[in-house]
Formats: structure tokens, sequence, C-alpha cells
């Protein structure tokens, strides 16, 4: 028995068990497909399980052994976790459900970036408006209130509205409200416009100022080189940015020029990357204890959150209200207007749709645009010509 370690959560085999040194009881079990935290305690002379939760955000080792000690404390008050379970299952709060929603179906069957997304908007706008209110008990009301409040912000409150409106079809399949009771069913959605954001030349020479400046500055010694590695390989792959901060060395071959990912939104991809890239690549600190190239706070694991320097970084760039997606935008525009093809542009960019792609047509026009000009011009000259016009050359090719 030892302090159990991400390392020792890395090394469990299907079919183990590892009971931690530190809390009694609390300890990690490798299922076929998972590895869960649990908690074996003795609640009135009775063996009691308790299953705190699946490896992986938001469980960690340290966030898994807090609840631990949690629930421990409760035992210790006289309760039993057990059946504070059962009787929250029985008739849940919208915090109990979220809580139970994220652990049962979203942890299990989404992939990290989306239930990233869901935890946040639970936690940050469900769970603070509704959190209090019993499930079967919400209406239509409640979420068309809170949907409204969220007015300013259509795309989010629009994501709110769909994420509520999978969970309350999860309760109902769980016998938490009856078959098609569903109040998110009617409310309706804001129209949305498209947020597509390009960086033109002038700004991304003013981003790459703020990031030179932000390299020399060192705020913030230990993850500092890594958010602006992070900046920089966003902008010269179009990577989403979860490709970048879950990419791990394994991944990563600097011979061949790629990135070969295991899995991604998309599935298994492979990003080429350039030159550039390569040298930001080859320049990040690697720490040996840490499979991941964007390195975090926390030993062993990859940055988690890159919104907060970002801000700084852009607000010093004079980049206001520009989002992180729109660097992969401003990578697919250059591609579009240097003349690659909008199918070229989908593979570039992993679209396994060809209509993802579109919005980049007007954009892919442009250097037609230019070429059909050129065309023009010289048989206008030609023809001119003839009247002792002058002949206008073809621009040459590379020029």
């Amino acid at each position: 028995m030892a302090r159990i370690t991400k390392r020792t959560v890395d090394a469990l085999k299907p079919g183990g068990i590892v009971w931690d040194s530190e809390v009694v009881g609390f300890g990690v079990r490798c299922q076929k497909k998972a590895k869960v935290y649990i908690l074996k305690s003795s609640v009135a002379g009775r063996q009691r399980w308790f299953t705190i939760g699946r490896h992986g955000s938001p469980w960690t080792v340290d966030t898994a052994r807090s609840k631990a000690k949690s629930i421990l404390g409760h035992v210790a008050d006289g309760m039993d976790p057990a059946t504070l379970r059962d009787e929250a299952k029985t008739n849940p709060t919208i915090k109990q459900l979220a809580a139970m929603f994220m652990d049962e179906h979203v942890l299990p069957k989404r992939k990290t970036s989306t239930a990233i997304g869901y935890q946040d908007f639970l936690d940050r706008i469900v769970v603070p408006n509704i959190g209090k209110l019993k499930v079967a008990e919400v209406e239509f009301k409640d979420i068309a209130k809170l949907h409204h409040s969220l007015k300013s912000a259509p795309y989010q409150a629009n994501r709110v509205l769909a994420v509520l409106s999978k969970m309350m079809a999860w309760a109902e399949k769980l016998g938490y409200r009856a078959n098609d009771s569903n109040p998110c069913r009617h409310v309706e959605k804001f129209a949305e416009h498209k947020r597509e954001r390009f960086l033109s030349a002038q700004e991304l020479s003013e981003l790459s100022r703020a990031l030179r400046e932000a390299e020399r500055s060192g705020a913030d010694a230990k993850t500092g080189p890594y958010v602006v590695a992070a900046i920089r390989l966003l902008i010269l792959t179009g990577a989403r940015l979860g490709e970048i901060l879950n990419l791990e060395w394994e991944h990563v071959d600097l011979k061949r020029g790629m990135l070969l990912l295991p899995d991604s939104k998309t599935g298994k991809k492979t990003i080429y990357l350039s030159a550039p890239a390569r040298d930001v690549l080859s320049a990040i600190p690697r720490i040996e204890s840490n499979p991941f190239v964007i390195c975090g706070g926390k030993a062993g694991a990859h940055l988690v959150n890159l919104q907060k320097p970002w801000r700084r970084i852009r607000n010093l760039a004079g980049l206001d209200g520009v989002r992180l997606h729109d660097l992969r935008h401003s990578f697919a525009s250059t591609a579009a207007s240097g003349g690659l093809s909008l199918q070229m542009i989908g593979k570039l960019l992993g679209h396994t749709q060809a209509a993802t792609t579109e919005r980049y047509a007007h954009l892919a026009a442009d250097p037609l645009k230019a070429a059909n000009e050129a065309v023009g011009q010289r048989i206008a000259a030609v023809m001119e010509a003839e009247d002792g016009g002058e002949v206008i050359p073809m621009p040459k090719r590379g020029s």
C-alpha cells in the first residue's frame, strides 16, 4: 500500500485495484475501459462502497482524494453517504442531477473537451441559478427565464439550453421526470450570427509582438513558455485548442513533420507541421516526468485553461474580443487567400464534412478573381493591340 499518484493510476491494468496509504479506504480500480476512484468505509458496522468518479477531468487523484475525505467526514458525523446518495436519486435537485449526469453519462461517453464544456456551463450558469430546484418540479418558465437572462450572449445561451435539454432527457430515462416532459422543448433559441473573425497581416504582426513581449516579461516562469508556445502552435497549425493542450510528446513526429493524434473531435487525425511550427515544438522545454507538450502548473498535467493568459496577451496586442478559435479561422483564411482549394483546406483542418469548410468559400474566390482580372486584361490588351494598343504581359508564376 502506497500513496496513490497519477503514475500509479496510469500503471493500473484491467482488473487491478490499488488502495491509498494516506486516506483509509480510498482506492482506484481499473475496469475494462475506465479507471474509477472508489471509497470503502464502515457505517454502523456494515461495509459501504462509494463510487467517487471516473479518472479524468474533473476527477484527478487529488480531487478524488479530497472527495473521499469529505465523505468520511459525513460518516464520522453519523451520516450514511450511500443512503444520502439513494435518497438524492429518488428526488434529486438540479445540482445533484448535474453531478450524476456528468459522472454517469457525460464523462464515460463523451470526449474530454465536450465534458469540460458541459461542466463549465453547469457550474458557472445552471447550478447557481436553478441548482436548488427539484428536477421533477422544473417547468418551462424556469428554463425560459434562465435562457432569457443570457440574451446578451446568444451563442452561450443556446449552448446552455442544449446541455440542459440533454440532461433533462437523461432524467426522463432514469424516471426522475415523466416521459415527454422536457421543459426545454419549447424554449425558442436566439438567432445566432456566425462568429467568424480572421486576423489581418497587421493584426498577426501585433500578436507576434505581444507574444515576444510576454516571453521577455516572464510573468509566469512555470507555465509562461507553454502558454506562448500553445498560442503559436494554434496560429501555425490551425489545430483545435483541445488538440494542442492535450498533445503528448509520443504523438509528435518532428522528423516527418506531423502530429499523429490518436483521437480528436473527428477521430484519429494527422496534423502537418510547417518548418515554423517544428521550430516552436523544438524550442519547448520538456519535463521528463510529464508526457504533455504544453505543461501545466501541476506535476504530470497539461495546461488546462489558456483563456486567462490569452485575454492578457490579446489585450496587449490590441485584439479585444478575438477568441482562441479565431486563430484557427485565420489559418484557414490565409490558406484560402493563398489559393488553396476548399477541399485542401478541409483536409488541413480535419473537417469530415465539406459543408464545414464552405464558410471560407468567399475567401477562396479572391485568388480566382485576381487571376480572372489578369486574363481579362490580357484579352482586352490583345484585342486593342490590333489598333495599336499596348499588350500587357501576364504576371509571371510565383509573382
